[in-house]
């Protein structure tokens, strides 16, 4: 699968955007282990085709970890890209405290955020707040790619 500079350029801009407010912590509703400290990311080209395959075990999709650590000011940048099968939702409708940005390479979607299901195609970008409600369902006929950027505070 080609990647255009602009579908690179969206995802890149997403990165450069910053950070966000101190709401994207863990809530002490959802304890967690300790996790091992995340590494500062460095310049770096991330090949689709180098990207190694993760199957769902239902089948509805497959995802492709690109990176997951840490700005140069320690604010947590974690991107996948996942493949939907048509009629398929990745998950049923939930929400987190961190942040996250969907951008959709192919296919149609309908996204639900906060009790509004609005349909997307190619090159549309969703925003899922911290907390807020959302889903995502594969509408088309035909696979949909899209890539997730997770913004958190690294706590």
């Amino acid at each position: 699968m080609n990647y255009s500079r602009r579908d690179l350029s969206l995802l890149l801009g997403v990165l450069a955007a910053g950070t966000v407010d101190g709401a994207a912590q863990n809530p002490p509703s959802t304890p967690k282990a300790p996790a091992a400290p995340l590494t500062v990311l460095p310049s770096k080209v991330y090949r689709f085709e180098d990207l190694a395959v993760r199957a769902n075990p239902n089948g509805a999709t497959k995802g492709r970890a690109v990176m997951h650590g840490t700005t140069h000011n320690g604010f947590s940048v974690e991107v996948h890209i996942t493949e939907l099968q048509p009629g398929m939702m990745p998950h049923p409708p939930h929400h987190h405290v961190h942040e996250e940005i969907i951008m959709l390479k192919e296919g149609t979607v309908e996204v639900m955020c906060n009790g509004v299901t609005t349909k997307m195609g190619p090159g549309s970008v969703s925003y899922n707040g911290s907390n807020e409600e959302h889903s995502l369902k594969n509408v088309g006929t035909t696979p949909a790619t899209y890539f997730v950027v997770e913004l958190r505070e690294n706590t």
